[in-house]
């Protein structure tokens, strides 16, 4: 019998912010040439692994995050911070600084 246990992410966002993981890219262009890691571009495009409970507002209610885990978004190009937790690295961002999501 196998089990999948699903990691536990340390980080909670707070607020008006995400966590995500940004998509690998492909390593071969066409006709065949590898590029380094050096020579590689960063992605704008990650997958969302945890959601802030939402923006507070002057009147003291919560607006929530139209986004949830999962959710493969679109975002500014220098508008995250990245961090490494336990070997992987995750970004976080204000949601207002995601363009768009993208669908599958």
């Amino acid at each position: 019998m196998t089990q999948q246990t699903e990691k536990k992410l340390a980080l909670r966002p707070l607020g008006n912010r995400v966590i995500a993981q940004r998509l690998e890219e492909q390593e071969t262009m066409k006709g065949g040439i590898i590029l380094p890691d050096s020579a590689k571009k960063k992605q704008e495009t990650a997958k969302i692994v945890a959601v802030g409970s939402g923006k507070r507002l002057e009147d003291g209610t919560v607006l929530p995050i139209s986004l949830k885990v999962g959710d493969i978004i679109l975002m500014d190009k220098y508008s995250s911070q990245e961090v490494t937790i336990d070997d992987e690295e995750y970004i976080i961002l204000k949601a207002d600084d995601i363009i768009a999501t993208i669908e599958e």
